[in-house]
């Protein structure tokens, strides 16, 4: 009985999963970045998780914000403040493939929000920034709906 649970609990995991790398942008539980505002990775250079109140779906995920300005400002203009590569990790973009990311390794590069999957990662896409984002930046247009 426990073994047919731990296999059903697997085969859901592995569902979502693959549905959530199907979409654009890197949603958990629906969220864009867990939840976090996007707008305060640039103006206040910290992550701030935002309020369910405070919500605003933009391409098929919710974005959270902490305040109705950074709200207004991300409604205003999305494509600035959204994270690069529909918030899916830099490096593994870079490599070819959609990889989900944690938010504490947040990076903004030229204006531009980025993530990567680990800290680990984030060390080794740091040290050759510029030609992982000119490679990841050929390969999203063909990844992004994959």
């Amino acid at each position: 009985m426990k073994r047919s649970i731990i296999i059903a609990l697997f085969a859901l995991f592995s569902i979502v999963q693959a549905k959530a790398q199907q979409s654009e942008i890197f949603a958990t539980g629906g969220k864009a970045i867990k939840g976090y505002d996007a707008v305060a990775f640039f103006k206040q250079s910290k992550a701030i998780k935002g309020a369910d109140s405070l919500s605003y779906q933009w391409k098929g995920a919710y974005w959270l914000f902490a305040s109705q300005d950074d709200m207004d400002a991300f409604k205003a203009a999305p494509e600035k403040y959204a994270p690069q590569y529909g918030g899916y990790c830099a490096y593994g973009t870079a490599q070819g493939h959609k990889a989900p990311t944690q938010t504490d390794t947040w990076t903004v590069v030229n204006e531009k929000l980025y993530f990567n999957y680990n800290a680990k990662v984030k060390e080794i896409w740091v040290k050759d920034q510029a030609n992982f984002i000119q490679t990841a930046d050929q390969k999203w247009p063909d990844l992004k709906n994959n």
